[in-house]
């Protein structure tokens, strides 16, 4: 009884407070007419339906919380079936706690299964014969003695009864790789190379079934595939039916594992899948990725949730290949760093010499297996390096032929704990005519017949796909055939990535992470523009759906667009794209294709806010159910609206800026109330400028938000407050007549500031020294400075790949004093440097959430003008990281990193896709990017990103130049100090127990010592009890 009339007079209160709001607002708005008589009239209308708005929004809270007070009635109903079974009492204390920390949250009441946080509920423990590659490295010298014939690796010896018992079979796997643009550009590789490779693989494979081939590059064969006749397409579907042609893989191109964003590897993967589907019925098994510069766990666990059970890797350090080629786990099951179990497992086969060309791939001696690319046979355009040419096999020398070919497969199954040996067969480009299929095929044909006619040499060797080869290897090692289940197995499980990769000596492949910057940020803009056309595309769609109008909307046409904008975001994906190291030319072409599914997405953008904003759609309130949006909005006479498009699930306060032509401007909500707005200078040069306002923009979570502006005097909009300062000399501002701007001729403390921090910054470089925090008012040594990286005297130079330096990095020094622009006001407070070779902001917001606790830097780069050289940017702090940092892998989750004394420095470098961080016990400093770039933590406290790069030379890696075609690229950052909360960290936490978001739970039974750990993009609740 006692709990009812608490409960009753509970639910009264809430219904008090409901009541008196009402009469408060109602007071309130008769206030404000009495104030200003003036805009009444104008206003009556307006204000009359924002009070009906705010009427139904407290009805709609009445209605949620009559919800919570049935909540509440049902865990009575269900405290007193406890009390009743003897499940024991919950303290009135805790019920009354639990009320107060839930009921704000009444709007989301969701049930978690508990099984959705079993992953975090469970103890780590690490198997056994898991491989953990940071452990790898610490292990290995990194020393490259000569291995003999196999130049990286060791002489591989061999009994010849070996094989008695158990045959060696030999999968031969033809292949040819299509770069979708590197040395030409894409539609000039599918002209004069890929269209004849294709179109001789239909004819040749049907010759003789026993052929086989596999395909990758989903672009380049959609494309033959809209230029060919029915006939060949019904004779390809006949190659795939007989298991002679194998899609790997499957995505539009055979992406970059470093810079790539996971957005964009989805995208086209799932772009290439869906083209399968749709003109092949095909649904790829094994991935195939022979040329990334270096391999991700993140492409490894798409490629698991796509439905791939296996996959195929290449390019990775010579070292590491020679290591798990001594212990014989060169094929293993790779697994996230965060899987407690097996459910991310997928089986690798990681090749292991130096390159996946015919030389390479037979055995560990590249002079023999060049004996056998019949391509080199003399009188063609190619030949082996080792002098010593391919002969034709014939009736008279295919014995000697079979039994060199077959001692290398031998040596070759020796790195591995099978007797199934992978030989693929082929390189960039190949089969493009008729003569080459005939002297691969015809010549292999006559090995694999001898082979296999010979019971003695134990040996069955055929051609195959790379399906093929995976499904004997889980068949003779006893484990599933269904591929996603791992089974039985011999193989161990390794965790963590592959990079840096090197290929030989000191050639770290750490140069592409940043050749050609501006390409890469204009990866990230575009793909975020795409991605927000889409969803705003597919919320059009749903509203017309649900409300049959308009008719009229180019639903069909629109998607073409999308298509073609996904199409072409997906070939810049393609590893010598977004690497930045294709030839200049091939360069400006995906740029030029980037300008061209830029320009449609507005058109499809517009269309869909014409349809979701200009109340075409019938029972406009129902809208909301679809996608949030400002109702009641008041286009005004001489007003310019604004709408604003949050194409994210999270709610966003954001700065938006925009270019006017005068400093008078008023900026109102869609309900006509004034916004804080403040007008700055935008600086062409840095002592002249025109104009804009900036504001701050409320947008829901995937919503929309009209913003009105019009010209006229507003006190909420205030003008920026100026002053300049340059070392021993004079400073000329022009065209800001109308802001007031100081020029001190002494030299003056630089400070910004917002609500959470304070920058103190030097009067005479302009760069970072200090940070504040406001939180515990405590100053943190956080100093910015840029640093020159040159390139070796050696005969091997730094170029688009490598990056070689010539020693430690040297202070940037310029030949000036910089121009320092302190800038303040309401929205925003900024300093600004202007180099000879950077201009450099610092910009603090003056905002609730994330994007006011960061410090937004921005660093313009030119460095057209040099030679040889190459920019970074180093932050050097006080928190104590010794050797070790963090840097994420494409965007999706966060790998721990150590700077090793006995890698050269190049070697240390990584790819920095969207953030890196350092730590202590105390803080953590954490550099976002919006564009990734190569990173390093060389000393303890300390970040180093190279911004932009400029070599004048070929580093001997196929590109055949330099990178000299650099442009003016703006570097884009947030810097954000957290301080870590030394109390929590030290405090045993006795249980963990999971629970869903109502307002019940029942305690774990046996309290237990746990760690937490989440998925990516993964949300767990817990209750904790402290002892």
């Amino acid at each position: 009884m006692k709990i009812s009339r608490q409960f009753t007079v509970f639910g009264s209160a809430i219904f008090c407070v409901v009541v008196f709001s009402l009469y408060l607002m109602l007071d309130h708005l008769q206030l404000d007419r009495i104030k200003n008589p003036i805009n009444e009239e104008r206003l009556q209308n307006g204000q009359l339906v924002i009070l009906q708005d705010k009427i139904d929004h407290l009805e709609r809270l009445l209605a949620e919380n009559n919800k919570i007070i049935a909540n509440i009635r049902d865990s009575v109903t269900n405290l007193r079936k406890s009390v009743n079974n003897d499940k024991g009492p919950l303290e009135a204390k805790n019920l009354s706690q639990g009320l107060v920390d839930l009921l704000p949250f009444a709007p989301i009441w969701v049930l978690i299964p508990s099984e959705d946080c079993q992953f975090s509920a469970q103890t780590y423990s690490k198997a056994a014969d898991e491989v953990q590659m940071l452990d790898v490295y610490d292990m290995l010298s990194f020393d490259n003695p000569d291995g003999g014939v196999w130049k990286q690796g060791f002489d591989i010896s061999y009994e010849e009864n070996e094989w008695d018992q158990e045959p060696l079979q030999v999968v031969v796997v033809p292949h040819s790789h299509n770069d979708p643009g590197w040395l030409k550009t894409f539609d000039d590789y599918y002209r004069d190379q890929t269209q004849h490779i294709l179109n001789n693989m239909v004819v040749k494979l049907h010759e003789d079934e026993r052929r086989k081939m596999i395909w990758s590059e989903i672009s380049y064969f959609s494309k033959w595939w809209n230029n060919i006749d029915i006939q060949k397409k019904d004779a390809v579907k006949k190659l795939i039916e007989r298991g002679q042609l194998e899609m790997a893989t499957g995505g539009w191109v055979m992406p970059d594992e470093a810079n790539t964003h996971y957005f964009a590897l989805i995208d086209q993967l799932l772009e290439g899948h869906q083209w399968l589907e749709r003109n092949l019925g095909v649904k790829p098994k094994t991935a195939w990725a022979v040329d990334p510069f270096g391999h991700s766990p993140t492409q490894a666990y798409l490629f698991k949730q796509a439905g791939l059970s296996n996959m195929l890797i290449q390019r990775v350090h010579y070292s590491i290949k020679k290591h798990f080629a001594t212990q014989k786990t060169l094929e293993f099951f790779w697994r996230q760093n965060w899987d407690q179990e097996s459910s991310t497992d997928i089986l690798c086969h990681m090749m292991p010499f130096y390159s996946y060309d015919v030389p390479h791939t037979c055995g560990p001696d590249p002079k023999i297996c060049c004996q056998f690319d019949f391509k080199r046979l003399p009188g063609g355009r190619i030949s082996c390096p080792w002098r010593i040419p391919p002969q034709v096999i014939t009736s008279d020398n295919v014995q000697q032929r079979a039994h060199m070919l077959l001692d290398q497969y031998r040596k070759k199954s020796k790195l591995f704990m099978s007797k199934v040996v992978l030989a693929p067969l082929g390189d960039d480009f190949r089969y493009t005519d008729a003569q080459e299929w005939d002297q691969q095929f015809n010549n292999y044909q006559k090995l694999f017949d001898y082979m296999n006619s010979h019971p003695e040499l134990n040996v069955q060797a055929q051609f195959g796909t790379i399906s093929d080869y995976f499904e004997i290897l889980r068949k003779v090692t006893g484990m599933d055939q269904a591929g996603m289940n791992k089974g039985v197995s011999p193989f161990p499980v390794l965790s963590g990535d592959f990079f840096t990769y090197a290929d030989r000596d000191d050639h770290y492949w750490s140069g592409y992470f940043t050749s050609r910057p501006f390409y890469k940020r204009m990866d990230r803009m575009l793909e975020s523009h795409l991605r927000a056309a889409e969803i705003l595309y597919s919320l059009t769609l749903a509203n017309i759906k649900m409300f049959g109008k308009p008719s009229n909307y180019p639903a069909v046409e629109n998607y073409k667009l999308l298509t073609e904008a996904r199409r072409n975001l997906g070939l810049f994906q393609h590893h010598d794209a977004i690497t930045g190291t294709g030839k200049d030319w091939v360069v400006v072409d995906y740029g030029t294709r980037y300008i061209a599914f830029l320009l449609p997405l507005p058109v499809v953008v517009h269309c869909c806010r014409t349809i979701l904003v200009s109340g075409d759609i019938e029972n406009e309130w129902q809208l909301r159910f679809l996608v949030s949006f400002p109702m009641n909005v008041f286009i005004m006479p001489s007003f310019r609206s604004v709408v604003v498009y949050n194409p994210i699930e999270q709610a966003r306060s954001s700065v938006i800026s925009i270019y006017v032509t005068t400093p008078h401007i008023r900026v109102l909500t869609a309900q006509g109330r004034p916004v804080i707005a403040q007008i700055t200078a935008v600086w062409e040069h840095f002592t002249q400028a025109s104009t804009e306002v900036s504001f701050v923009a409320h947008v829901p979570p995937l919503g929309l938000a009209v913003y009105q502006m019009s010209e006229g005097v507003e006190l909420h909009t205030e003008l920026a407050h100026y002053m300049f300062l340059k070392k021993g000399g004079h400073v000329s501002v022009t065209g800001a007549e109308q802001f007031r701007v100081a020029i001190p001729q002494e030299t003056v403390p630089v400070s910004v500031e917002n609500p959470h921090l304070q920058l103190f910054v030097s009067s005479t470089t302009g760069l970072l020294e200090t940070l504040k925090l406001k939180e515990n008012g405590l100053k943190h040594s956080i100093k910015v400075d840029f640093v020159w990286y040159g390139t070796t005297s050696n005969k091997d130079k730094s170029g688009a790949y490598l990056f070689l330096p010539d020693g430690e990095a040297k202070k940037y020094s310029p030949s000036r004093p910089p121009v320092i622009r302190v800038t303040k006001g309401p929205v925003f407070s900024e300093v600004t440097t202007t180099f000879t070779h950077i201009t450099h902001t610092l910009r603090l917001y003056n905002i609730q959430g994330v994007d006011g606790q960061a410090v937004e830097i921005c660093n313009t780069v030119d460095i057209r003008g040099e030679f040889n050289q190459e920019i970074a940017m180093r932050i050097t702090s006080d928190i104590n990281s010794m050797n070790r940092f963090f840097t994420d892998l494409n965007g999706f989750q966060v790998q721990p990193r150590r700077t090793m004394s006995k890698l050269p420095l190049q070697a240390n470098f990584y790819p920095m896709t969207s953030m890196a961080y350092l730590e202590d016990s105390n803080r953590r400093l954490t550099l976002l990017t919006a564009q990734s770039l190569g990173a390093a933590s060389l000393k303890s406290g300390q970040l180093e990103v190279i911004m932009d790069r400029r070599l004048n030379q070929d580093d001997n890696r196929g590109l055949g130049q330099g990178v000299l075609d650099n442009k003016i690229t703006a570097n884009s950052f947030r810097l954000l100090l957290e301080p870590r909360n030394s109390v929590l960290t030290k405090l045993k936490v006795s249980t963990f127990t999971p629970v869903s978001l109502s307002l019940m739970y029942e305690s774990s039974s046996t309290p237990k010592h746990q760690e937490i750990s989440l998925k990516p993009m993964e949300i767990c609740t817990y209750r904790i009890q402290l002892g």
